[in-house]
């Protein structure tokens, strides 16, 4: 079967009737083995599968990279094609905002800390144009990864709160051979910088083994973690954080799964990770 582009909403809505059960994966493309991963567990639990392409605006801040953000679309096609996916969705600006767009669906609590912090209104911008997609293609179940959890909660709390017959599913980082998670800005990464990037995993798992040996102190953890990525001359620390997994809000201790998120530049490129924690175990699955 080929793999159908879609560029209007209209198109979509038609494709995806009488399918059966429709699994969806959102992205802004420039695709690597994380995003094909979700395909492939869309592909694997669903009838008919989409994908979308859209580099949404609303989501970026008026100093963040918008303009130069990887758009290989021809490429991310090909990608899809060897799940394979049956669609993918690339719509433009105009078609997802047209003259007149007047309406922001906006998740209170869960956006003002973590990554919420420094990138004001980006969260907004996530869950206007994902509660958008969900109209469009009317999934059963929508695929996002767990490097970008708070995303990934604050979206489950927009379905939940919005009654949305979606289920959101989480799946697993996937990380280099290095332990960097994968990311479509690593690309903007020098050598000596794309070099140093894997402290970001290291600190991670110095944090969980001093979970998993029994140290339960937000601090004493949060302070272990720090120290490694301090180690490092090239990056430079956003936040190191241990919060509750669905509150989003800081945990002073470990007392059951809690997410140890971190964030950090090198040089002009940010990047995030986390673990999920459990005291005595160390790194647990996230949906675990």
């Amino acid at each position: 079967m080929p793999l159908f582009l879609f560029r209007a909403i209209a198109e979509v809505r038609a494709a995806v009737r009488g399918c059966g059960r429709v699994g969806f994966v959102p992205t802004m493309g420039a695709l690597h083995a994380g995003h094909l991963s979700l395909m492939r567990a869309a592909r694997a639990e669903n009838d008919f599968v989409v994908a979308s392409i859209f580099v949404n605006p609303r989501q970026f801040g008026p100093h963040e990279d918008f303009e130069k953000y990887p758009r290989p679309l021809a490429r991310d096609r090909d990608l899809c094609a060897t799940v394979p996916i049956d669609a993918l969705f690339a719509p433009t600006v105009e078609e997802m905002y047209p003259p007149g767009y007047a309406t922001t669906v906006s998740v209170a609590g869960l956006q003002d800390t973590l990554c919420g912090r420094s990138r004001p209104g980006h969260f907004d911008g996530v869950t206007t144009v994902v509660a958008k997609l969900f109209h469009v293609v009317g999934p059963c179940a929508a695929y996002f990864g767990q490097k970008d959890a708070q995303q990934a909660t604050i979206i489950a709390r927009m379905v939940a709160d919005q009654c949305f017959p979606v289920t959101v599913r989480v799946m697993p980082i996937v990380r280099e051979a290095d332990g960097l998670a994968m990311s479509s800005r690593n690309v903007y990464l020098t050598p000596a910088e794309r070099a140093a990037a894997p402290v970001l995993r290291r600190a991670l798992l110095a944090g969980a083994a001093l979970a998993r040996e029994g140290e339960r102190s937000s601090e004493t953890i949060c302070r272990a973690v720090r120290g490694v990525i301090e180690s490092s001359e090239t990056a430079r620390i956003d936040y190191v954080q241990l919060v509750n997994v669905d509150t989003l809000r800081e945990a002073p201790s470990i007392e059951r799964k809690a997410l140890l998120a971190v964030a950090a530049r090198f040089g002009a490129t940010r990047l995030i990770d986390n673990a999920c924690l459990s005291p005595g175990a160390g790194e647990v699955p996230y949906d675990a």
